[in-house]
């Protein structure tokens, strides 16, 4: 029975299987260079860095990005179907695993022949529910399933070998699901609430409170390994997360007010999942008596109420159970104060417990005693008819959602139908639209995502990208150059900025750019490609195999740094020909040329030394003072090149890029120490 509703929900999901990455997915997984390196598996587990291209989202999830990395190995790249295959086996492990927990915990309620079919009906209403849709569909975070996971097998592991427990062996999936997200580290709260309700029999009523003392004293001696384990794991996540990790939240007081309305938010779409929104546009409570506020903290106090009721008795325990486990799993996100106050994928843990509580119910409210079963026919097929149609709508739900997170295009489209005030999903509705080409209809929801977020640094990047591809270049940059205010030590916008001012042959002011992107972010795939291709075409060597073998030495099969170190290798043995060339037979055009390829090689005192051995041979060479002027502008030291530059417009008065030189000079020396970005050399005529 278990493996037909593991089919059951197999077929559910078959249509989710080639559905595309989105959203974080783009910074830890697509453009992250650190995974596509199996390699890296053991660094996962000691450098944080390697989770995210960026800095703020460098969280500590080793597991996490070892199964990435390992998916991308077996996958020969990024196939989604891949990814999305290894996650969902892992999930319906965990399906499987619920339900020899739920029967187990039946059973020690309320002992009946039902009970295997109370528990595959629980198992498939949360394998079919929409809401966990939101999870499975969204790669990075299967984190979520695994940490879920490691809470689910390690309670399983307890209750079915007792006698191994003093040596804390249940604790290895737990452990493996910290590592993978920290929610799991609240695990040894559930394992304390299980063994007090269901092994010692407590019963949370304040009138028992001496006789629940006790055992809560012998529950907290039986789960001694788990808080052990738990605060040390605690302690070395906290340890190993880089310090410039930011959850975001712009008011951390006003974000954990705001929980428990969000808590009220999650048990509403538990019964009614219709506002299912990859990206929704809450924001927190203005105050803690605000309206919403004051609603879901007397929502937490009715439901804690009904907890304490429903564990006075052994047959309804489940249902507290089911309760605490729902707060307990939200607790993690509750006190870390995130960017976002509400997200859909944060309903996968705490709805294990939901789903426990709500089903146990209505088998109790069936027949408070199991002889009715057999007296009340009509009640059962009417029950069974219920819950098959629940489960029908459900699975409908779910294939509809698994529909909406196909594309970028058709998730974001959902989340401005759903959440029309939200400036990031109008902004990335829109980047659907300039990915097609249609930058005017991109730069209207842009602009109107300008209203809801007026001071996000990403949006100013898009508009910057909408209104370059328009040919609106002054606007274009002021929205470029805005977005570096905003956030002038995050990588994107000195990679996208860098990357219109290559399209505009701006390029020494590009490669400026690209690199400060590479330092912000080290491991993003599109810079560092970027970076070689503009090295690639300056011909510089130096810089070019300096950044390829990084590369290959974060992905060994990255083919495109491949490339790149061939062709400086190759650009490398043309400037030892052109050397042994002028060794034995020096002239003024030679060496003119030779001093060129030193500059674009990056190489600027051979450059300079070199063209003043041409200037020995051809003292009135505009060319080669314009080498010098070039080189000594890369050095950033502008009184030597304002005084080449200076000759070389003397001798040719028409020589362009030696005027450019000069006055690029000039401004930069204006400008005060360490600024500037250099004017190429100019190629002989």
């Amino acid at each position: 029975m278990v493996l037909l509703v593991l089919l059951a929900v197999a077929a559910i999901y078959s249509n989710h299987f080639q559905n595309a990455f989105h959203f974080d997915d783009f910074h830890t997984v697509v453009g992250n260079v650190d995974i596509q390196n199996v390699q890296n598996l053991p660094r996962f587990f000691t450098d944080a860095r390697l989770f995210s291209t960026l800095p703020t989202h460098q969280v500590y999830q080793p597991v996490t990005s070892a199964t990435l990395a390992i998916d991308y190995w077996l996958a020969g790249g990024f196939k989604p179907l891949y990814f999305h295959l290894f996650t969902f086996v892992w999930f319906l492990a965990m399906l499987a695993l619920i339900f020899f927990l739920f029967r187990r915990i039946m059973d020690i309620a309320d002992e009946h022949s039902s009970n295997s079919y109370v528990a595959l009906l629980a198992m498939a209403c949360y394998g079919l529910h929409p809401a966990i849709a939101e999870t499975v569909n969204y790669i990075i975070q299967r984190a979520d399933i695994y940490s879920t996971l490691g809470v689910v097998a390690a309670l399983v592991c307890f209750i079915a070998w007792p006698g191994s427990r003093k040596w804390g062996w249940y604790m290895v999936p737990a452990v493996i699901g910290m590592l993978a997200k920290a929610p799991a580290l609240i695990f040894p709260l559930i394992l304390l609430v299980y063994v007090f309700l269901f092994e010692m029999g407590g019963s949370l009523s304040p009138r028992n409170w001496a006789e629940d003392r006790e055992k809560w004293v012998a529950a907290l001696k039986a789960t001694v390994p788990a808080f052990v384990v738990g605060i040390a794991a605690a302690g070395f996540i906290w340890k190993m997360t880089p310090p410039h990790f930011s959850p975001g939240a712009t008011s951390g007081a006003l974000y954990r007010i705001t929980q428990p309305f969000v808590a009220l938010h999650y048990f509403k779409s538990f019964f009614f999942p219709t506002e299912l929104s990859a990206d929704t546009d809450w924001a927190p409570v203005s105050a803690i008596f605000s309206t919403e506020s004051l609603i879901g903290f007397a929502f937490v106090a009715a439901m804690l109420v009904l907890a304490v009721r429903t564990a006075r008795n052994r047959e309804t325990r489940p249902i507290a159970f089911g309760i605490l486990w729902f707060f307990l799993a939200l607790i993690p996100t509750a006190i870390t104060p995130l960017a976002e106050v509400t997200n859909d994928h944060r309903m996968f843990f705490p709805f294990i417990g939901l789903v426990l509580a709500v089903v146990w119910t209505s088998r109790l409210l069936l027949f408070r005693k199991t002889a009715r079963l057999t007296t009340r026919p009509k009640l059962v097929r009417a029950s069974w008819i219920a819950v098959a149609c629940v489960l029908i709508i459900s699975a409908a739900g779910t294939w509809q959602r698994n529909r909406v997170w196909r594309t970028e295009e058709s998730l974001w489209r959902d989340v401005t139908l759903k959440s029309p005030k939200n400036g990031r999903g109008l902004m990335n509705y829109g980047l659907t639209q300039m990915s097609k080409g249609e930058y005017a209809s991109a730069l209207n929801y842009f602009e109107r995502a300008q209203i809801y977020t007026p001071a996000y640094y990403i949006l100013e990047i898009n508009l910057g990208i909408a209104n370059g591809g328009l040919g609106r270049d002054g606007q274009a940059e002021s929205h470029f150059l805005r977005a570096l205010q905003l956030a002038p030590d995050e990588a994107q916008p000195h990679y996208y900025y860098g990357r219109w001012l290559k399209s505009k042959g701006r390029t020494a002011e590009s490669i400026a750019n690209l690199e400060a992107a590479l330092g912000a972010s080290p491991n993003d795939v599109d810079t560092r490609d970027l970076l070689m291709q503009t090295y690639f075409e300056q011909r510089n060597w130096g810089q070019l195999q300096r950044v390829a073998s990084e590369t290959l030495r974060l992905a060994p099969n990255e083919a495109a740094a491949r490339h790149f170190l061939g062709a400086a290798q190759n650009g490398e043995q043309e400037i030892i020909a052109a050397e042994n060339r002028m060794r034995q037979a020096p002239t003024a055009d030679g060496l003119i040329d030779l001093s060129l390829l030193y500059y674009q090689a990056g190489k600027y005192s051979e450059c300079i030394r070199t063209a003043r051995r041409a200037l020995e041979l051809r003292p009135n060479s505009a060319e080669a003072y314009n080498n010098i002027a070039a080189a000594y502008n890369s050095m950033a030291l502008w009184d030597d090149g304002i005084q080449a530059a200076t000759e070389a417009t003397r001798l040719k008065p028409d020589f362009e890029v030696a005027k450019n030189n000069l006055l690029y000079a000039i401004a930069q020396k204006q400008r005060g120490p360490g600024a500037g970005m250099p004017i190429p050399a100019g190629k002989r005529p």
